[in-house]
């Protein structure tokens, strides 16, 4: 179905595209506000992937035949959807990876390992998910590189003072989150970016929780890699991207071997095809890389600022019917234009992972935990936190629902 038609984003009529949203628990419908960890998926994106599956379904690269010149097609211009929806220059600056964790690890490992030493360092945020902070960390210590922490204020903000003085001339790698997944905190990527430039280092920009509800141009931003998962943009689990520069691409060497990826191979070497084959082996995420171009199509089809404007509006909402309650802590800057679709919170006496049970009871589905920050978490001097966060299908209604779950839980634990 069309979106673009509605003046304003209807998520009723968008809620009917998931199947999975009507599903009832003990007579309650259920309530999705755990968008942060995986978003659902729609019809559109359900259909396209089974379409492969009935009529195409072959390897890519290695057949002559119909079926495998269709699907080496569709999983060719995946790379070019992709590399449009985000602002890249071509297919060679996009590789599909398992999520953006392995895109981490992929830059990490083939840029990292043969290029730091002793005496360079890596810069992180006291934020970043562990998808970053533990991949770089081991980096390091293999390395012998060391790893620095930029600040986060009372806020939940960036300390950019704190991070013009630690980046410096021996910072080799920046490596930040677009938007935070336990705070919601939208980072000053650019300027983060062009920072680490004005030192002649590279910057790694996680958009795991950016690309699936705002607008993201990698060129704009200045990027030089720069990764996203498709489970978070409704699309499948099992693919992700990443974005780097051709130039920084091209230099890399692969850490994945086997087939699909070289050019030549003798016993006693190999060399390795263009890009992104090159960084590609096995046989790859075909059905994945279909379903998310029918994602990038649904997204779109409505809009992405009409996306992220809903996103904002219900967490805003959430924000502040959760800033009412007395007993309620919330993590993470006021709303506004640098604070994401997300709230994490604390119902004083209550631990999250209780908050979420009691949650679970009346069919409200929220995270609880430590959203892969520990170390945020430490920061903040809770173990754990609850997190609701948002997405195009949800309401004002739901929130409603989550807000009055918490006096089942006071009453528990009065």
């Amino acid at each position: 179905m069309s979106h673009q038609n509605l003046e304003t984003l209807d998520a009723e009529a968008i809620r009917e595209e998931f199947p999975i949203l009507q599903r009832e628990f003990d007579g309650q419908q259920v309530v999705y506000l755990d968008n942060a960890a995986t978003t659902q998926t729609p019809e559109p994106v359900i259909d396209a992937m089974s379409d492969y599956y009935r009529e195409y379904n072959a390897n890519v690269h290695r057949g002559i035949h119909h079926l495998s010149q269709e699907a080496s097609i569709a999983y060719e211009e995946a790379h070019d959807r992709v590399a449009e929806f985000i602002g890249a220059a071509g297919r060679e600056e996009v590789i599909f990876t398992k999520n953006t964790t392995e895109a981490e690890n992929l830059v990490a490992y083939s840029w990292g390992l043969n290029e730091l030493g002793p005496g360079d360092e890596v810069v992180l945020t006291e934020m970043e998910h562990h998808a970053s902070l533990v991949t770089w960390q081991q980096i390091g210590k293999r390395t012998g590189a060391d790893v620095k922490y930029i600040r986060i204020d009372e806020d939940g903000r960036l300390d950019m003072d704190h991070a013009r003085e630690l980046i410096t001339d021996d910072t080799a790698m920046l490596s930040a989150v677009h938007v935070s997944n336990t705070l919601g905190t939208v980072n000053p990527v650019s300027e983060l970016v062009d920072i680490a430039h004005d030192h002649d280092a590279l910057a790694f920009i996680d958009g795991a929780q950016a690309v699936p509800n705002r607008p993201v141009d990698v060129e704009a931003i200045d990027a030089d890699f720069y990764a996203f998962s498709g489970h978070k943009m409704a699309g499948p689990t099992g693919i992700g991207a990443l974005y780097g520069k051709q130039h920084l691409l091209e230099a890399m060497q692969p850490y994945l071997y086997g087939g699909g990826m070289i050019r030549k191979v003798t016993f006693e070497d190999s060399t390795w095809d263009d890009l992104p084959w090159k960084f590609e082996p096995g046989t790859p995420q075909i059905a994945e890389a279909v379903g998310l171009v029918a994602a990038i199509d649904w997204l779109e089809d409505i809009g992405m600022e009409r996306i992220r404007t809903h996103e904002e509006e219900i967490a805003r909402y959430a924000y502040e019917r959760l800033e009412a309650e007395d007993d309620v802590e919330i993590y993470g800057p006021e709303p506004g234009p640098d604070r994401g679709g997300l709230v994490g919170f604390n119902l004083e006496g209550v631990h999250a992972h209780d908050l979420a049970s009691i949650m679970n009871d009346h069919a409200v589905a929220i995270r609880a935990g430590d959203h892969c920050t520990q170390p945020l978490h430490d920061k903040l001097g809770v173990s754990a936190s609850a997190r609701a966060s948002f997405y195009v299908y949800n309401t004002r209604e739901e929130v409603d629902k989550l807000i009055a779950a918490l006096d089942d839980a006071r009453e528990l634990f009065a």
